[in-house]
């Protein structure tokens, strides 16, 4: 939950249109929910100003899809990385605003801030760095920031 969601749900609390029970029930879970097999951090977007990214390489496609699941029952941009197509369909069935970036082998619900931060620059020296590049520059996409490419810029390139 954003701090901005925080507000609102205390001004909701404020105002009677959420219950003092209902509020408890959705801050419960912050800042960490246990799943069991994975204790995911629900604070962190309050701390660092972006929520938990999945990293799906080395989960099963079932663990996958129940922490996607749990992240994006928060709300926000999600992003799941090292995504095999398999398990990117799984996720995107979660919620229509999911996309594969295949490329980048990353499943996103992009928030589209109204003004990017930042300037980054991914470059790359050949072809076979291009899908590490893409997945930096989704990820950075996806958190605000501006984001411009130049690839196979190695000796060939010159």
């Amino acid at each position: 939950m954003s701090p901005e969601g925080i507000e609102q749900l205390l001004t909701d609390v404020r105002a009677g249109r959420v219950t003092v029970a209902r509020a408890v029930q959705r801050l419960r879970s912050l800042p960490f929910e246990n799943l069991g097999f994975a204790s995911l951090d629900h604070h962190r977007s309050l701390r660092q100003g972006f929520p938990e990214v999945l990293l799906c390489e080395g989960k099963t496609a079932k663990q996958s899809v129940a922490i996607a699941r749990a992240l994006i029952k928060k709300g926000g941009p999600f992003l799941a990385t090292r995504a095999e197509p398999g398990v990117a369909k799984a996720i995107m069935k979660l919620d229509r605003r999911a996309h594969y970036h295949a490329d980048a082998r990353i499943v996103a619900i992009d928030r589209k801030p109204a003004r990017r931060a930042g300037h980054i620059l991914v470059l790359t020296a050949g072809t076979a760095d291009v899908p590490v590049a893409e997945e930096a520059r989704v990820t950075a996409e996806v958190m605000g920031s501006h984001v411009e490419t130049l690839y196979d810029v190695g000796v060939a390139g010159l």
